[in-house]
């Protein structure tokens, strides 16, 4: 079956990929990958990532930025956290996938393939496993990428962070889950602004 072709970037001079300009509420989308529960007491900074992640999804829901999430073979690995599940739009399904990239999962494809928003705000887990392979493919399409380090992880340092430094050499952008939460409303005057300030006012789990 032919995949369906995702989002695509816009282009600057000469058909290059814009990168690391301001993300746009209009055009994010919010991507969960495979944090589920057996995973999280053996990742490095496991409770940063979960508490970042689900700052994120409360951003989402207030500036209304769709949500994708997947599971990892979930029969043998388990479902996504509770503290994460619970805090999901309502009705949010959740891709079952077996491969390593999102990109693996025809229902993600799908669902990239009907979305016409350009920048894929990208989370999860392992940082060198999944969401390398499926950020490595995303920006072969053509797609901008962001990438909040805090709201990532591996169960090694060393994993984690070769694995940003090799993302970001690749044209993914690396930022912050606050500046991604902050760029989603740009001004005090934004009716979400004390909401999101709400959300990001205590440092995440380990923070300096």
């Amino acid at each position: 079956m032919a995949q369906q072709a995702g989002p695509r970037a816009p282009e600057g001079a000469g058909g290059a990929l814009a990168r690391g300009g301001l993300i746009d509420r209009r055009h994010s989308l919010l991507v969960l990958i495979d944090v589920q529960e057996r995973y999280i007491p053996h990742l490095f900074e496991g409770a940063r990532v979960v508490e970042a992640i689900r700052r994120l999804v409360e951003g989402a829901k207030l500036t209304a930025v769709p949500v994708l999430v997947t599971e990892q073979y979930p029969k043998g690995l388990g479902h996504i956290t509770s503290s994460l599940r619970d805090c999901l739009p309502a009705g949010q399904k959740v891709i079952e996938k077996s491969s390593l990239s999102c990109l693996g999962a025809p229902e993600f494809v799908q669902a990239l393939g009907h979305s016409t928003r350009r920048q894929l705000i990208v989370t999860g887990i392992e940082a060198h496993a999944c969401v390398s392979q499926t950020v490595h493919e995303l920006l072969e399409r053509g797609v901008e990428v962001y990438l909040p380090v805090d709201a990532i992880s591996s169960r090694y340092p060393r994993d984690y962070e070769i694995a940003l430094r090799r993302l970001d050499h690749a044209g993914a952008v690396l930022t912050t889950t606050e500046a991604v939460l902050l760029e989603w409303v740009r001004t005090a005057e934004a009716p979400e602004f004390q909401a999101i300030r709400n959300l990001i006012r205590d440092p995440l789990p380990g923070a300096a």
